[in-house]
């Protein structure tokens, strides 16, 4: 089919095809652990890109990276391949690698992937650090007052920087944008620091990725299959699944609206979908299911790849029209109601009982059913999975390396810039308060100087003017006194010469008056 995918034939030798213009409608590619999920992602894949559609692809096991190889007459499996080849009425099969473009979060095994703290929002942040009403409450409050004060958030050091400032000025804050408590900071203060133990530090950083490098095509107009390294992402099943959900709706809100275009955009592969719901509070559910069902008319395509349909809620499950089921599993009462329930979202097959089959799917089977023209669901067929063109098993690490070296994007996301931001502002003011306290506390010290300095002159001076004023009291008294005594001694003198002429007189005239 021209405008289709070829994905295999069916017991009644129908050939199923994915139909370009309604593969935008979304997808389920579900099944056991081993039953050939994979290789179903892998020539989806190789069917999108030949039609010259861009898609994104987490790798969870390591095995899709083959795809950016051809395959080879080598492989253990060639003759396997070529008689399932010779089977589904393959007669043009021939190895082919795929144009590929890698990316790791942590950028040891392709180009680096970064965001910004700012544009992964408070809602994903809150989700990715586990935090309570309370806790995203707050975070909201200081993606609030980073806007309102310009300041810039970029890394985890700007984040905790802005709450250290919060955390400081908590009883204005708390006026202006409603309570802060000091536990609550310190509660995100301690799930920051489990973040960056797993290393979304690395994730937090410019450059940041420009969904444009997602969307590129090849010089023979192939559209590039961006695999996503996840081999030890997916040990931090918070961060991979809040990356893939924050990839979601950084294209909802960037791409403009395209109706019903001939083929897809892009189109997603999300390996491990049952992290994107697991423990997702009903809110951020809603605005899953509300993306979801909404960017299609960008023309992005997303499929989900997951063990069991139960992984994704039936509010999500209700929207994906392209389905391909391999075998499940039915040891168990749980595992046999999730059987019934696959089963029943299939159109009636006739010829076949589709719960029977579910369960006794060979590897490489698949119960297929896809969008008809009209958009209507195709009756389901069980179906022979064709081979892919790209090597089956992981791509080699001289080979990746290669790939990378070659790559257009190599220079552009290899070094980090660390530009101004919060963290460097809020220091700077905080530098700024610092040298204005020691300043002010400087004039203060030398002001009590001064006044000491002023009163020890006063009291000099004081002092100075009173000793002189005893200084000419006691000469004053110095004086008074020594005039004392020579006036006694003149007193005394005059006495005695008074008292010797008396005396004289006396016997003068006593001698006179005795004659």
């Amino acid at each position: 089919m021209k405008n289709g995918i070829f994905l295999g034939t069916d017991s009644d030798n129908k050939k199923q095809h994915l139909w370009l213009p309604l593969a935008n409608r979304h997808g389920l590619i579900a099944g056991a652990t081993g039953t050939g999920k994979t290789v179903t992602l892998q020539i989806l894949s190789e069917g999108f890109s030949k039609a010259g559609v861009p898609v994104f692809a987490a790798d969870v096991k390591g095995d899709l990276s083959g795809i950016s190889q051809a395959g080879s007459v080598n492989h253990k499996l060639h003759d396997k391949l070529l008689q399932r080849a010779m089977h589904i009425g393959l007669s043009e099969y021939d190895y082919e690698a795929t144009p590929t473009c890698f990316w790791d979060l942590y950028g040891k095994q392709g180009h680096p992937v970064r965001t910004t703290i700012s544009e992964m929002g408070p809602t994903l942040l809150a989700r990715l650090m586990g935090l309570n009403d309370t806790q995203e409450g707050i975070l909201t409050i200081a993606f609030e007052l980073a806007d309102d004060d310009g300041l810039l958030l970029l890394d985890m050091k700007d984040l905790r920087a802005l709450l250290n400032h919060i955390s400081d000025n908590k009883a204005e804050i708390s006026r202006e944008y409603g309570n802060v408590t000091s536990q609550s900071i310190a509660a995100i203060q301690r799930q920051l620091l489990k973040l960056e133990r797993a290393g979304a530090d690395e994730f937090f950083a410019e450059p940041a990725l420009e969904l444009t490098d997602l969307m590129k095509t090849d010089e023979n107009g192939h559209g590039v299959v961006n695999i996503l390294a996840a081999d030890k992402l997916i040990n931090s099943p918070g961060l991979y699944s809040t990356f893939l959900l924050w990839l979601l709706s950084e294209l909802f809100e960037e791409l403009p609206e395209v109706g019903n275009p001939e083929k897809p955009i892009m189109v997603f592969f999300f390996d491990e979908a049952h992290l994107l719901f697991d423990d997702a509070p009903k809110a951020l559910l809603t605005k899953i299911e509300q993306v979801a069902r909404l960017i299609r008319s960008k023309g992005v395509g997303i499929y989900f790849v997951t063990q069991n349909p139960s992984d994704v809620p039936d509010s999500v499950l209700g929207q994906l029209g392209n389905r391909i089921q391999h075998a499940l599993r039915a040891y168990t009462p749980k595992e046999q109601k999730s059987v019934r329930a696959a089963a029943s979202s299939f159109r009636v097959n006739p010829k076949f009982d589709t719960e029977e089959v579910i369960t006794d799917l060979g590897v490489g089977e698949a119960l297929v059913s896809v969008l008809g023209m009209k958009g209507i669901p195709g009756i389901v067929g069980r179906t022979m999975i064709r081979p892919p063109a790209s090597r089956l098993g992981p791509v080699k690490p001289d080979e990746r390396d290669a790939i990378i070296e070659a790559s257009e994007l190599k220079d552009k996301y290899t070094e980090t810039i660390d530009r101004e931001s919060a963290y460097e502002l809020l220091e700077a003011k905080a530098i700024a308060r610092e040298k204005a306290a020691e300043e002010a506390e400087e004039k203060a010290k030398k002001a009590d100087e001064d006044a000491v300095k002023a009163k020890k002159e006063t009291s000099k001076s004081k002092s100075q003017a009173g000793s002189k004023a005893k200084s000419r009291t006691r000469s004053r008294k110095k004086k008074s006194a020594g005039d004392m005594l020579a006036y006694e001694a003149k007193l005394i003198a005059r006495q005695l010469v008074r008292s010797q002429g008396r005396r004289i007189l006396r016997g003068v005239l006593g001698g006179l008056i005795r004659r």
